[in-house]
């Protein structure tokens, strides 16, 4: 094996055992070991000095450092963070002036090491940034092929109770399918819904929002309810972030209904239910809609094929993936180590499959949710962001 520099202590001891013999020169012995004869003798110099741990590596750090902080400026720096435990860098940096301004305080980034340094700076984990899958055109122009759904923002009614409107639309055909006062929770969308579902039937896809409890910062965007959505066989489709105007169709009925039901609200949540459903059949029968020919969303609008099944089936997948059920902390077991995929996914089967380049892809019901490299690390993809308008559609996505 060749010597290098670098090479255990073994090897250079066993180097200059081989040289003491006089069996061999120090040029043969250089090309033995693959070292240059400049190192040889920088070795054998420190040897001959009597030095008792001569085949040691030394540190290559300075023996001083002129620009070091000065000790007393040390002092102070951590006084000040002991006194302001709140304080950051830059904020210790502008009180430390403040109290002497002749002094030239070290940069913002030297106090963060010092602090650092000292122990006082608890490192946060950081998450990785999300790998982008881009964006999707979606929308449909077939009634069910596509719903929205969205909280029209809170108000309290003339009792003073918080009111919370949760509306469902059909994207081709503008009909509005629910209006109704929910809690903003998991649970209470989740009941909601499946009183629409077992009513009226299931779309193929449904519009959000990227906030809880539609979606969230996890594996796919996916949160406990667009899981539920997939196993259901209903595609989630997410929103831009802060992009209102890709479920434009959805807040530009928001609009409406508040003018009409909520300008002035109603004395209590019972009486303002009223006016909701009230509202709903008027827009769905009686208004002309402007997108639609000035013809009421009802002509243009039929109940899905789809039906909520009474048991819904564990996701099936292809034999070239690896399945894996998710533990009860968000974990999977995966080639000897624990690996975190979501919270969402808690008691959900999972698919792994091989890549030609290497790592693994986890899917969940046909929606990749990150891949799982050679390291046994997760990266989690974001999910893709749906845009309303299609290619083919040119009526005006605002127009009431």
């Amino acid at each position: 094996m060749p010597f290098r520099e670098s090479s255990p202590v073994e090897e250079r001891i066993a180097l200059f055992r081989a040289y003491d013999s006089g069996a061999f020169s120090a040029a043969e012995l250089c090309r033995r070991y693959g070292i240059s004869r400049d190192v040889f003798y920088v070795w054998k110099r420190r040897r001959d000095s009597g030095e008792a741990r001569w085949f040691e590596e030394r540190s290559r750090a300075p023996g001083r450092c002129p620009h070091a902080v000065p000790p007393s400026m040390v002092a102070a720096i951590v006084a000040m963070r002991q006194r302001f435990a709140r304080f950051g860098p830059k904020k210790i940096k502008a009180r430390l002036a403040l109290d002497a301004p002749d002094v030239a305080w070290p940069a913002a980034s030297t106090i963060g090491d010092i602090l650092k340094r000292e122990g006082l700076v608890t490192a946060l984990p950081r998450r990785r940034k999300p790998v982008e899958q881009g964006t999707i055109v979606a929308g449909s122009d077939v009634p069910n092929g596509e719903w929205a759904i969205d909280f029209k923002g809170w108000f309290r009614t003339a009792d003073g109770r918080r009111c919370d409107p949760l509306t469902v639309s059909d994207t081709a055909s503008r009909y509005l399918i629910a209006a109704h006062i929910t809690p903003p929770t998991h649970a209470g969308v989740k009941a909601a819904l499946e009183t629409v579902f077992g009513e009226i039937g299931l779309p193929e896809a449904i519009r959000s929002d990227n906030g809880p409890p539609f979606g969230s910062t996890g594996a796919g965007g996916l949160s406990r309810l667009s899981v539920w959505f997939l196993r259901l066989g209903i595609a989630p489709r997410f929103i831009p972030p802060a992009s209102p105007q890709d479920n434009g169709r959805h807040e530009r009925m928001h609009r409406t209904l508040k003018a009409e039901t909520a300008c002035l609200p109603a004395y209590d949540r019972k009486q303002q239910q009223a006016r909701f459903d009230i509202f709903r059949a008027a827009y769905n029968e009686q208004r002309p809609h402007e997108a639609l020919g000035q013809t009421p969303p009802a002509s243009h609008w039929w109940p899905p094929i789809r039906r909520l099944p009474a048991r819904i089936e564990e996701p099936w997948y292809d034999p070239d993936h690896e399945v894996r059920r998710v533990r009860t902390d968000g974990t999977i077991k995966w080639r000897g180590e624990r690996v975190f995929i979501g919270e969402a996914l808690i008691g959900e089967v999972i698919g792994l499959l091989e890549q030609e380049r290497g790592g693994h892809l986890v899917c969940f019901c046909g929606r990749d949710l990150g891949l799982i490299d050679a390291a046994v690390r997760f990266h989690r993809f974001a999910p893709p962001r749906a845009r309303l308008r299609c290619a083919m559609e040119p009526d005006n996505v605002d127009g009431q």
